[in-house]
């Protein structure tokens, strides 16, 4: 019996023509649906700029600046800022580079300032500057990348930059010029210690408190911290009055040389905070071996 051969089964080619132009109008349709509900609903990139950069507090050691980035959502949802990744650099030379993970979400329709938070420390980067001394000006460039996870759009990369300078101070020189008497007695006796402080920077520093301890020979005789609103000028110098008191009898027979004229050896040490051009500054100050004079209300000065 001979076997018959299965038949082809052909379509015929009005009925593809006719599907296929089906199957792309369902597509067309379905990616200008798309396309319509993405501009309705208002979803889009996000974008990033950096409002300023300032420093939050400097000292001899370390700088530590806050980076404000305003981050603007366009879309309807929150979205999160996956990571934070910061580098700074100075005249071309790595000084810092890290990441800030989990930064946060940035709210719908909004912006929000995110501050990215950067500590610039002179030892670690001693490698990048051969030398850095006191009124050295230290360019910077901070550049921050942005890792946001958008709707329809994905994760994207928002770079953003500023450049700036820091200036490394010097450390203030303060030295008790004088101890003037108010009012005297074995047992207490009070006082007003006039402290010189000299500026050796080439900006202004506007004194806001001082903390101190002073000795005179081996006695302390007093420590505190103290708010002082007291301008001192760039390369230049200004007096702190300070009201003290103290016990006279604690010196023994070394009062008597003190009150004659004599001069006293003293040992001082603390720091001052100061607004400076730069931002606010904690600067510490250590004198020892000095030499001072006590004298009476009525003395000249």
């Amino acid at each position: 019996m001979a076997s018959s051969s299965p038949k082809k089964e052909t379509k015929d080619p009005n009925e593809v023509k006719e599907q296929g132009g089906f199957l792309g109008k369902v597509k067309d349709f379905i990616h200008d649906v798309g396309e319509k509900i993405e501009e309705a609903v208002g979803f889009g990139k996000p974008t990033a700029d950096v409002s300023t950069v300032h420093i939050a507090s400097m000292d001899l050691k370390h700088t530590d600046i806050i980076v404000d980035v305003l981050v603007t959502n366009p879309n309807p949802i929150p979205i999160p800022l996956v990571d934070i990744n910061y580098h700074i650099e100075s005249d071309g030379r790595n000084l810092i580079t890290g990441v800030i993970p989990d930064a946060g979400t940035i709210h719908a329709h909004g912006s929000e300032t995110v501050k990215v938070p950067l500590s610039i420390i002179y030892e670690d980067i001693r490698s990048t500057y051969e030398q850095i001394d006191p009124g050295s000006i230290i360019p910077y460039r901070v550049l921050v990348d942005l890792i946001v996870d958008a709707p329809v759009i994905g994760r994207i990369t928002i770079p953003v930059e500023k450049s700036g300078e820091i200036q490394v101070p010097y450390k203030p020189r303060v030295e008790l010029q004088k101890i003037k008497l108010a009012d005297f007695s074995f047992e207490e006796t009070s006082a007003i210690l006039h402290l010189n402080i000299d500026n050796k920077n080439d900006f202004d520093l506007g004194l806001n408190s001082l903390e101190y301890e002073v000795w005179l020979g081996e006695v302390r005789i007093g420590g505190a911290r103290l708010a002082n609103s007291t301008a001192i000028e760039k390369n230049g110098s200004g007096v702190v009055e300070i009201p003290i008191s103290f016990r006279p009898k604690d010196f023994g027979s070394a009062l008597w040389d003190m009150i004659r004229g004599k001069g006293t050896g003293y040992t001082m040490k603390g720091c001052i905070d100061v607004d400076t051009p730069f931002g606010p500054m904690n600067l510490p100050f250590n004198k020892e071996g000095g030499s001072t004079q006590i004298k009476q209300a009525g003395d000249s000065p």
